[in-house]
């Protein structure tokens, strides 16, 4: 699902943006497929594909992160292209600024 969608919005003038792909890669190919792996690309695809058309999607990455590290027991730190996110006992260091 996620490759025919990039094929699609690629016509529109999507190109991944492999800056912040934080590992060390110098092809750019290698950076570009780490990113079709990224969980809100495929929790997207998984959507599509089981909801009816024209139901809303919602994606809330931010907030099952924060309990995530709650019931792990474990401190999180995740990028985005704005902020580092320290995920700790169920809270997040941004302030749920976002």
């Amino acid at each position: 699902m996620w490759s025919r969608l990039e094929e699609k919005i690629s016509k529109f003038g999507y190109r991944p943006y492999t800056g912040s792909v934080l590992h060390e890669l110098e092809e750019e190919e290698e950076k570009i497929e780490i990113l079709r792996g990224h969980s809100e690309k495929l929790a997207i695809s998984f959507i599509l594909l089981k909801m009816s058309k024209g139901a809303t999607l919602r994606v809330d990455c931010h907030n099952a992160a924060k309990l995530i590290s709650k019931v792990v027991e474990r401190e999180r730190v995740v990028r985005d292209n704005k902020l580092f996110h320290n995920f700790k006992h169920g809270l997040c260091s941004c302030g749920d600024y976002w």
